[in-house]
C-alpha cells in the first residue's frame, strides 16, 4: 500500500487515536486496580452490581463487554473472594441474580475512588464543556455504529 493509499496519517485517523486513548485509560485503570486484586473486568462487574444488583451473568457480560464465559470466570472469582453472592439455584427461569456482599461494597468504593482518579487525569487538558462534548460526540459515534447498515446510509447487496 503506498503513502498515498488508505486513509492518511495515521495519527490523524479518528479510530487509531480512540484506540490508543482506549489503551492508554485500559493500562492506567489496571495499574490503579492492581493494589486492590482486581482486573477491569472485575472492577466494571462490581460497578454494574452496585448500580444494578440482581443482574443475570449475561447482563454483565455485556455490560462489562466481554464474553458470558469471561464473565463467569470474572463471578467466580468474585464470589470466591466473598465479593458477591449467587444463589446455587432459584425457583424460576434460568439466571442467578448476583449481589454485592459488604465486602464486595467496600472493594467497589476503593475501586471507583481509583478508576475516578484516572478519568480525571485523563480528562484534565479539557475545560468541563470540552469534556461534556467529548462524552456527546463519542455516545453519537457509538449509536451511529449501533445501527444497521441500511440505516446509516448503505445500500443493501442482498
Amino acid at each position: 500500500m503506498g503513502q498515498g493509499d488508505g486513509v492518511g496519517e495515521l495519527e490523524r485517523v479518528v479510530g487509531y487515536v480512540l484506540k490508543q486513548a482506549a489503551t492508554a485509560l485500559r493500562a492506567s485503570m489496571d495499574a490503579e486496580l492492581r493494589p486492590l486484586g482486581l482486573t477491569v473486568p472485575q472492577y466494571a462487574c462490581l460497578e454494574l452490581l452496585g448500580r444494578h444488583p440482581g443482574m443475570s451473568s449475561s447482563e454483565l457480560a455485556r455490560g462489562a463487554f466481554v464474553s458470558r464465559q469471561a464473565m463467569n470466570q470474572v463471578l467466580r472469582g468474585l464470589q470466591e473472594r466473598g465479593l458477591l453472592t449467587r444463589p446455587p439455584s432459584i425457583e424460576h427461569g434460568r439466571a442467578l441474580p448476583t449481589e454485592l456482599t459488604p465486602d464486595g461494597e467496600r472493594t467497589l468504593r476503593d475501586a471507583h475512588s481509583a478508576v475516578a482518579d484516572v478519568e480525571r487525569q485523563m480528562l484534565m487538558p479539557l475545560t468541563p464543556a470540552r469534556q461534556r462534548q467529548l462524552r456527546d460526540d463519542l455516545a453519537a459515534c457509538a449509536a451511529a455504529l449501533a445501527t444497521k447498515p441500511q440505516q446509516r446510509g448503505q445500500i443493501d447487496p442482498g
